[in-house]
């Protein structure tokens, strides 16, 4: 069973919660950080959390959720360990696993579906690393 962290934001809430409900679904094991409602709020204060623990491995995966996807993105990417992609089609999913062994997909919910999210999660979870010369330049993000 895979443990997965999810994420996100006011902007993000309700897409977050959809894919709750989706991954308990599929019986896989979800971690909620919060935002726990619409009430505006600080995406750092969510993504700094979750970053740490995917970072420690306490998480498989994660799934942070915000308006755009970016604030959340650039911030789970201050983390060293962790490798965050900002998806908004299916390819883009993909890839951040297959070339970029990312560990956290980062959704901007006021731009995709809540069927969109969905499949992004699905295709994240259930795509692995391809390695291999892809390997090579994972290991020269860090510094």
């Amino acid at each position: 069973m895979k443990k997965v962290a999810i994420g996100g934001d006011h902007a993000g809430f309700q897409s977050k919660q959809n894919l709750i409900d989706h991954l308990k679904t599929q019986e896989i094991e979800v971690f909620d950080f919060g935002t726990y409602s619409e009430v505006s709020t600080d995406y750092a204060d969510y993504a700094h959390p979750l970053s740490s623990a995917v970072e420690k491995g306490e998480y498989e995966i994660g799934i942070l959720v915000c308006g755009s996807g970016n604030g959340v993105c650039m911030t789970a990417n201050k983390h060293q360990g962790i490798r965050a992609a900002l998806s908004w089609t299916e390819e883009l999913a993909t890839l951040a696993r297959q070339h970029n062994n990312a560990n956290i997909i980062c959704i901007p919910a006021r731009f995709v579906s809540d069927d969109l999210a969905k499949k992004m999660v699905d295709i994240f979870l259930s795509t692995g690393f391809e390695g291999g010369r892809h390997e090579r330049r994972v290991n020269k993000i860090s510094c």
